[in-house]
């Protein structure tokens, strides 16, 4: 079993500033951002006001934008982030996506332990910061710590309780369930809210795309065992859900990291061939298709090498 918190253990700010001036460590929150101007600025001026100018809890914020069409980089930095393009930064890599600008917040932050947190949260409060950064002042022993929480679907005005979590109910549970069982207690395997210590992350390669909290995750896990990883309840989350077409695509993404690590750490041992993607559209005269290649570390594979 896993060791399991709740974020209201942690919600006095007094004695959570207390205990970081006690550990002497240092914070930055990194929010990965595409087009998130509705949520964003309000997500970056309540951390900014009351986590880092009322409270010293988080030393630095930081948006990783994946070169926003919409108001999200002057939203973000008229509320109080550092905003960095994920283009500008870093080593030039090939491919996009939300975990290449994870893993190049490596080389602007400066902190000793990392938040992340996705900017489409509706119902964000100080709960998915302290609740996160608590476990990890008390307890030297987490090194990587994850939230959980219910999670309805918002479809327009309508409000379904329990039905938000699909690609996670649907695949990676069950395929935690059936290929590495000591990780079934983890509640949202794919959740976007997480902390890590920074020496600690600096040895994860990162992947690209949907699949990098699947990566990080299942490199957890293997190379520091299931003592070094918590998990926290949040209670509920509320955020921008997607359509089934960006759901498929990001079950693919999630796939292929899932198989490529299982047979990278010996559990099992694949067949390299292209894997076929159907699209219709729900008009099945008209299905196309399309190979797919397993990812290939040069492509979709990072690491932090510095030199």
């Amino acid at each position: 079993m896993i060791k399991d918190f709740r974020f209201n253990n942690f919600l006095s700010l007094e004695k959570l500033e207390a205990l970081k001036k006690e550990s002497a460590v240092s914070t930055s929150l990194i929010i990965p951002a595409l087009n998130e101007a509705s949520t964003i600025g309000k997500i970056v001026a309540f951390i900014n006001e009351k986590l880092s100018k009322q409270h010293s809890i988080v030393d630095e914020i930081i948006v990783m934008d994946g070169t926003s069409e919409d108001a999200t980089v002057a939203t973000a930095e008229k509320a109080g982030a550092k905003v960095f393009n994920v283009n500008t930064i870093g080593p030039e890599v090939p491919g996009m996506g939300k975990g290449v600008g994870l893993w190049k917040s490596q080389f602007i932050s400066q902190s000793d332990i990392l938040i992340f947190i996705d900017a489409d949260i509706i119902n964000f409060d100080e709960r998915f910061v302290c609740g996160l950064l608590g476990p990890l002042l008390s307890d030297q022993e987490i090194y990587f710590i994850k939230a959980y929480y219910r999670r309805p679907l918002v479809l327009g005005t309508e409000y379904y309780e329990n039905f938000g979590g699909r690609v996670t109910e649907i695949l990676m549970r069950p395929l935690l369930n059936a290929f590495i069982p000591e990780l079934s207690f983890i509640k949202q395997p794919l959740s976007g809210e997480y902390a890590v210590r920074r020496n600690v992350l600096n040895e994860l390669p990162f992947w690209s795309g949907y699949g990098v909290e699947t990566g990080l995750l299942l490199e957890m896990f293997f190379r520091f065992g299931l003592s070094h990883i918590a998990q926290v309840d949040m209670e509920n989350r509320c955020h921008r859900n997607r359509n089934v077409k960006e759901l498929g695509m990001m079950s693919n993404c999630i796939i292929q990291v899932f198989f490529t690590l299982l047979e990278r750490y010996g559990y099992i041992s694949l067949n390299h061939h292209a894997y076929k993607l159907f699209h219709d559209e729900y008009n099945f005269s008209k299905s196309e298709s399309h190979d797919i290649e397993l990812p290939s570390r040069k492509s979709m594979e990072y690491k932090l090498l510095k030199e």
